[in-house]
């Protein structure tokens, strides 16, 4: 049997149904152009063969697949596939597309649409898109839980983002130490179901404190007769609902786990940390720094509105307008220099541009550093000397290249001269910079690379022109 490679299943779908909506379109366009009623009543049937045809399309797609052909839709085409869909399958469909896109869905449904789509939904999916859900409902819908399930939603709302606590599920199976492994695959055989990624199961005392792990293999494999809490793992990874969410997934990385307990700060269980929460967010996490040094707010839906789009932009672009000022402002300090020495206006780009690349290069890796817990607090000094010892020997070659191309092209010693010592201080000074801003942001308790990328640029702009106009003044012109 020939096999695809899964991408390529899941582009050919999604080519599918993009097929299918054009050719629905032209048919309702079609329709409307008609006024014949024999016409009209083929131009029907057609209508109605192609949305039974799109309809099986759509229910062949996994949950997961049709949240991407989702995300590939403009937002009219978007909504049509999602109101044949979200009756039967809005629950899952809805936690596998962004938040810009999730968003997009839930506004365009009324309130009793809304209402019926909760209903059906369970404390932990719940979680999953409480805070995209209006105040009013989701208050309703807790109403609706049974009181230990609403305390335990209500407080898993109280966590902060990017920590434990707000990717945790409550959904978990639990046991009594006290238990024989008998006892216990009774009590998993009775379940009408289990929580998905489900690899071992939370052993607690009387007193709800995690105690202990049991795998699923030791369970089916051991002695029915032995005890729990002599036969589980005593050494658990576990996490704290407060713990940072980077964290957890360097552990869950390192440790190759698939699920782990969390627990408050008396040790007692709350809930687990799953895999798939755990790449999810590393996912967003990774996307959200991406945007963050471009300058782009929050996530941003492809097919939002112009209006939308451009707000979601426009600070950080703000922010560098009114920072090339100060570069422009640099620029005219030296205007007779330049007239002076016209080339001057050839060279300088060269300088500012190599720097900011520089600086990027150091903040990407700081900002990667920064998120995997690389950086220690006294190792930032060691870090500093590393990196300016990398700029340095990098300014020395890239200075030596610029002076000789100054040399062969311009024919001026002291030019080159003077662009090569000028393209070594911009390196070090980017690289300072490109260490300091992602540091600096972290302390200051903002994101490391929120808007890294657009300061950096800026700023090593700015020290190039200065330096390099600085020397030319100083050494070139009598």
């Amino acid at each position: 049997m020939q096999t695809r490679p899964s991408n390529e299943i899941l582009e050919r779908n999604t080519r599918i149904v993009h097929d299918l909506l054009n050719r629905q379109k032209i048919i309702e366009n079609l329709a409307h152009q008609q006024s014949n009623r024999r016409q009209d009543l083929v131009d029907s049937l057609v209508h109605r063969q192609h949305l039974a045809e799109l309809d099986q399309q759509l229910k062949r797609l996994h949950s997961a697949d049709l949240g991407h052909v989702l995300e590939t839709l403009p937002l009219d085409d978007r909504l049509r596939i999602w109101r044949i869909v979200m009756d039967k399958r809005g629950t899952e469909i809805l936690l596998e597309v962004s938040d810009a896109v999730r968003n997009s869905m839930l506004g365009a449904m009324t309130e009793t649409e809304l209402r019926q789509l909760l209903a059906h939904m369970d404390s932990n999916d719940l979680l999953e898109i409480a805070d995209d859900l209006p105040e009013a409902l989701l208050a309703e819908r807790l109403t609706q839980l049974s009181s230990e399930e609403k305390q335990r939603v209500q407080e898993a709302l109280t966590y902060r983002e990017n920590t434990v606590g707000s990717l945790m599920s409550i959904e978990m199976v639990q046991l009594q130490s006290s238990l024989t492994l008998e006892q216990a695959a009774q009590y998993l055989r009775a379940q009408k179901d289990l929580p998905e990624n489900i690899d071992k199961l939370f052993i607690v005392n009387h007193r709800h404190h995690l105690v202990g792990i049991l795998s699923l293999q030791n369970l089916v494999l051991g002695n029915p007769e032995q005890r729990l809490e002599d036969v589980m793992a005593r050494d658990v990874v576990s996490f704290t609902a407060e713990d940072n969410a980077e964290q957890a997934a360097l552990a869950f990385e390192r440790y190759d786990l698939v699920s782990a307990p969390v627990v408050n700060q008396r040790g007692q269980l709350i809930g687990r940390l799953t895999v798939d929460a755990v790449m999810d967010f590393v996912r967003e996490k990774s996307n959200e720094d991406v945007l963050n040094m471009a300058g782009i707010n929050t996530e941003e839906d492809l097919f939002a509105s112009i209006w939308s789009s451009a707000r979601n932009r426009l600070t950080w672009l703000i922010v560098n307008l009114f920072t090339t000022f100060i570069a422009a402002h640099i620029i005219g300090l030296y205007e007779d220099t330049i007239s002076h020495l016209v080339i001057l206006a050839a060279l300088m780009p060269i300088v500012a541009s190599v720097g900011g690349n520089t600086g990027n290069q150091t903040t990407a890796l700081i900002i990667r550093a920064l998120s995997q817990g690389q950086i220690q607090q006294d190792k930032t000094a060691y870090m500093y000397r590393k990196e300016i010892g990398v700029s340095t020997v990098n300014g020395l070659i890239l200075g030596t290249i610029v002076a000789v191309f100054t040399i062969v092209v311009y024919g001026n010693v002291a030019l080159a001269g003077v662009i090569a010592v000028a393209m070594l201080i911009t390196l070090i000074l980017a690289a300072i910079l490109g260490l300091t801003i992602p540091i600096f942001l972290q302390k200051w308790g903002r994101d490391p690379a929120l808007g890294s990328s657009v300061i950096l640029t800026a700023a090593t702009d700015s020290i190039g022109f200065f330096v390099f106009l600085g020397l030319a003044t100083m050494l070139l012109i009598h």
